[in-house]
């Protein structure tokens, strides 16, 4: 594999951290980072479901970027934990805009990948004048040819083996709707029930996140506290739509010119793949994709860190 010059930035604490009360009985834990005043920017996690780690926080050069990191509704330590009533992308959406303004910043960058990617569309087409920049990695649109390749036939050819295992968890009078099987599950009364079926539904998205096998990776998708989250809300938006008209994303991406934007795709990215970040250049013509030839989906694995990091430097001004 290439050898790359970029890596995270050295370990980072939050210089404030809190809850914000959004309404709809949910809160969200938020995280700020950086130096106060500098120039500023939102993390989005993926999922739906996932949640936020220290690392994300390191993808910002601390003395230039003032960052806010926040866990979506239901995520990490937001509350309440796992809740799928009240959480769509549009009030994400809304979720992202009241922590603007609870920063007091004019606009901001807007940074996510994979699910993080989608709501950064979302959010810079309902508001483009507060969005200064886009990073985006993993692009996902949503729409029906990408939600069929990961749970109907796609990615299911190339990791047929933890194919064979997701799949094989549901009795099979009901794979042919897999995600509808899940969420009956995720959603049952029986708690062995739900952790079993929560456990399947993240491992397979684990399976397809990297370009070569990463145990480590595996056992975290395995954990409880973090599959059961991820599992329930993702099969969820799955089931909706994802809350989102059929290529909404893409009918609207005129709404986005005059940002710059900067996309870091895996070649080989199982997930997402690079079809729809194309498609996205295609209808916006302004933003640099960038394909990182050795990379899947993952933001750990070292030429996708490369990418975003570059992308944050340049776009704060800082080259060397």
């Amino acid at each position: 594999m290439q050898t790359y010059e970029r890596t995270l930035y050295p370990e980072i604490e939050p210089y404030e951290t809190g809850m914000l009360d959004v309404g709809e009985g949910h809160s969200l834990y938020y995280e700020r980072c950086g130096t106060p005043g500098a120039k500023p920017a939102v993390f989005l996690h993926g999922g739906p479901g996932g949640g936020m780690a220290p690392s994300h926080r390191r993808q910002w050069d601390p003395e230039l970027y003032d960052v806010l990191l926040f866990d979506q509704r239901g995520c990490g330590k937001s509350t309440p934990f796992a809740e799928i009533e009240n959480n769509d992308t549009g009030r994400i959406v809304a979720d992202i805009e009241r922590l603007r303004e609870m920063c007091g910043h004019e606009a901001w960058q807007v940074f996510g990948g994979s699910w993080g990617a989608t709501l950064a569309l979302a959010y810079a087409q309902a508001h483009p004048d507060r969005t200064t920049e886009l990073v985006l990695r993993g692009v996902f649109l949503a729409r029906q040819r990408e939600r069929s390749w990961l749970y109907g036939y796609g990615a299911s050819e190339i990791m047929a083996e933890r194919w064979d295992s997701f799949s094989g968890h549901i009795p099979e009078g009901e794979r042919g709707d897999l995600v509808t099987a899940y969420y009956k599950r995720l959603t049952s009364d029986d708690e062995p029930t739900r952790l079993a079926a929560a456990k399947e539904w993240s491992l397979w998205e684990g399976s397809v996140a990297t370009l070569l096998p990463n145990e480590a990776l595996m056992d975290e998708f395995a954990d409880p506290s973090k599959a059961v989250p991820f599992a329930r809300i993702c099969a969820k938006f799955f089931l909706e739509d994802f809350f989102l008209e059929e290529s909404q994303l893409l009918k609207n991406a005129d709404r986005l010119k005059g940002i710059p934007g900067i996309i870091v795709q895996g070649r080989h990215d199982i997930c997402t793949p690079p079809g729809a970040a194309w498609a996205l250049k295609k209808a916006w013509p302004e933003v640099d994709l960038r394909i990182v030839h050795d990379a899947g989906h993952s933001a750990s694995e070292p030429g996708i860190v490369d990418g975003l990091v570059r992308a944050t430097d340049e776009l704060a001004g800082k080259t060397a």
